[in-house]
């Protein structure tokens, strides 16, 4: 086999030294090092000639970097289920990863003491890769203070609160595409809604509650809450959610009818087709009452109810997370970025016909 072509044998054809070899290469000039036209005309004839290719390694030992990019989650991201939220994520992901020319790097061995991934453990690797990406529902406060203190590069998928600096995200617009649907479900004729979530916790709730409220404030209409804790079990057998033990369960039936609402908001997406399920036998929707979804569900679901609501841009999201890493790692700063959510039609939100829900059995 024949031996692998070396700078030094570059340099030595080319009548150079290995140092101007070097800086052609990565196409530099250091100090008071001057390469001629000529001279670097000479060195890339050789190199075209011997069909030499720089070692990778070598390169990227030049550049400071490995073109490795990490990805770190906080939950499972690979559940045996097709209907995974994450999955458009990590396409995008992958997809501009790949364009750029990098490798990625899924982290999943971290973990705390209590059973939740941490990024910073006794044996983290997260500095194996140029810079991460965070893909999670919620993102631990105290590893973000920490990759900002470090000055490892990163980029959040999701909106997140600063943590001893401002934080480096891509986020879909929840505010905006809730009060979107509020004016909406407004213009039909709706002048009581029930937000029904939690509206704290996660800064996607909280975005999707601020947008409901914003919006119930200006129009001058009332807007009313039931919240539905998250991470609940479902009632055995409950439609629609899967086996026992999966989580999310209905909201509770007779709290929502309760408001008066013509029109009810469901935070998560799999408590209102828990919802539906449980109140078929009472209420007709959306004659009885319209439902309006705030985003894909997070959590696995059986449903062809075509509801109305809006798209999350999650494959769009994982694309410019990646592109905006890729920025950080080049020159930092803080990026900050929310993108449009697309209104879904559907067929859950109709114009008030005067009935409104059924009062709770007594």
């Amino acid at each position: 086999m024949a031996r692998r072509l070396t700078q030094q044998d570059i340099a030595r054809m080319a009548g150079v030294s290995q140092t101007t070899v070097s800086l052609v290469l990565n196409n530099r000039a250091e100090g008071a090092v001057r390469i001629s036209p000529e001279t670097r005309e000479r060195v890339i004839r050789v190199i075209r000639e011997t069909g030499y290719i720089a070692d990778p390694a070598a390169r990227r030992l030049a550049e400071g970097r490995n073109r490795i990019l990490g990805v770190f989650t906080y939950e499972a991201v690979f559940p045996a289920t097709s209907a995974d939220f994450y999955h458009p994520f990590l396409v995008g992901i992958e997809e501009c990863t790949e364009e750029a020319g990098c490798d990625l790097l899924l982290f999943t061995s971290a973990r705390a003491s209590g059973g939740r991934r941490r990024i910073f453990d006794q044996d983290s690797r997260v500095r194996l890769a140029d810079g991460c990406v965070l893909l999670g529902h919620t993102v631990d406060r105290d590893d973000l203070a920490r990759l900002i203190t470090d000055q490892i590069p990163f980029v959040s998928v999701g909106r997140r609160e600063d943590a001893g600096g401002p934080v480096p995200y891509v986020g879909a617009d929840y505010a905006s595409a809730a009060g979107a649907l509020v004016r909406r479900a407004v213009a039909l004729g709706h002048r009581r809604l029930v937000y029904v979530g939690a509206g704290a916790g996660a800064e996607s709730w909280v975005d999707r509650h601020r947008g409901f409220l914003d919006a119930v404030t200006r129009l001058d209409v009332e807007g009313v809450m039931v919240n539905a804790t998250p991470g609940a079990d479902p009632p055995p057998g409950t439609p629609g959610v899967g086996p026992p033990g999966v989580q999310g369960g209905a909201p509770d039936m007779d709290a929502v009818l309760g408001t008066g609402a013509t029109v009810a908001f469901f935070e998560e997406q799999a408590d209102a087709v828990a919802f539906v399920a449980a109140a078929r036998h009472r209420i007709s929707i959306p004659a009885d009452l319209s439902v309006v979804t705030l985003g894909s569900a997070t959590r696995p679901v059986r449903s062809d109810i075509d509801f109305t609501g809006f798209r999350i841009p999650r494959r769009e999201m994982g694309r410019r997370a990646v592109e905006l890493l890729t920025g950080v790692i080049e020159s930092g700063g803080t990026p900050q970025e929310l993108l449009p959510c697309d209104l879904i039609e559907g067929s859950t939100l109709a114009a008030v016909t005067g009935g409104g829900p059924r009062p709770p059995a007594s």
